[in-house]
């Protein structure tokens, strides 16, 4: 039995100025605090994540994956940058670079455009280095490019045949047939992803209009349409996902209804999407960017270390 916590206690003390400094970078910046429920009705729709279904008071709660439709209600109410530093929860998520129970940092910067969020999440990221690791200055690269570059394809305007057959080549998928999403999801993982942030903190924007979530689409100069969305990744590690935020009410609506019947599709339970959320967006949601970051990964990261137990005193698999 391991009784003894898997971090080092000189691991346990940079996760401590880590978070120390989280807090001093968002109240250098006028950026308020909030705490929200970790446990609520409502689970989240992407048919890409699981939920931990739990019972409370006699009735189905969920743990929440992400503080996002809280958050975005009290943006909706009172309209200031806002920020939650705490506990997410996604299952069927085991491995050197997955826990169920993670530490999320999420932030909404009101007024802010997706392109300003990422130097912002440069910089805080560039803040919580100090001492810990030396981070070059950040690079940008389109989807598409990147596509262009390790696969030779075009992922917003390739096949669907095309991308599934690129799958075939990247990995064994035996009988399974794969949404375009999924495809994509699939190549960029395996061929593209390790290459990520070799050499510091890298970003990745303009995603195809399919894998929008809940970020606004736009069309680019040349008509394509592309997700006003960014990810993250240092040392081939996925850090922060990032979003144009989604204010049209009716939209919103429409991508829950999508997500129920994919969900449906795949023999998933059919979980109805957030009617508060929605409400909030009727409301008035002020233009924003928002950005999920992963603060366990984020120190493996910068510590150089392979897997999150080296940061978690207790991950799930030794507990």
């Amino acid at each position: 039995m391991h009784w003894q916590p898997s971090a080092t206690l000189s691991a346990l003390r940079a996760r401590a100025a880590v978070l120390q400094r989280i807090r001093a970078f968002f109240v250098a910046r006028d950026v308020l605090e909030v705490e929200v429920p970790c446990l609520d009705l409502f689970p989240n729709t992407d048919p890409n994540m699981a939920t931990i279904e739990v019972y409370c008071d006699g009735r189905p709660h969920f743990l929440q994956t992400s503080p996002e439709y809280a958050m975005k209600r009290l943006l909706a109410r009172d309209g200031v940058s806002i920020y939650s530093l705490g506990k997410a929860f996604r299952d069927g998520e085991i491995s050197p670079r997955h826990n169920p129970e993670f530490t999320m940092l999420e932030w909404y910067r009101v007024g802010f455009d997706w392109q300003q969020l990422m130097q912002e999440v440069a910089d805080l990221c560039q803040h919580c280095a100090d001492g810990l690791a030396q981070l070059a200055a950040p690079r940008f690269h389109s989807y598409g490019e990147l596509f262009t570059r390790y696969l030779g394809l075009d992922p917003h305007h390739a096949t669907l045949n095309a991308l599934r057959e690129n799958c075939a080549n990247v990995t064994d998928i035996g009988d399974l047939v794969l949404s375009r999403v999924e495809c994509l999801d699939l190549l960029f993982s395996l061929a593209i992803e390790p290459h990520l942030g070799q050499q510091g903190l890298q970003f990745v924007f303009d995603y195809p209009a399919c894998m929008a979530a809940l970020a606004q689409v736009e069309q680019r100069s040349d008509g394509t349409p592309v997700t006003r969305r960014f990810e993250l990744y240092f040392r081939g590690i996925e850090l922060a996902n990032g979003y144009q935020e989604l204010t049209d009410a009716e939209e919103q609506s429409r991508r829950f209804a999508a997500d129920e019947a994919r969900r449906i599709e795949k023999d998933l339970p059919a979980y109805r999407g957030d009617p508060r959320l929605v409400a909030a967006l009727h409301a008035g949601l002020p233009s924003c960017a928002g950005v999920a970051l992963g603060v366990d990964r984020l120190l493996m990261a910068l510590l150089g270390e392979q897997q999150l137990s080296a940061v978690q005193a207790f991950p799930l698999h030794r507990r």
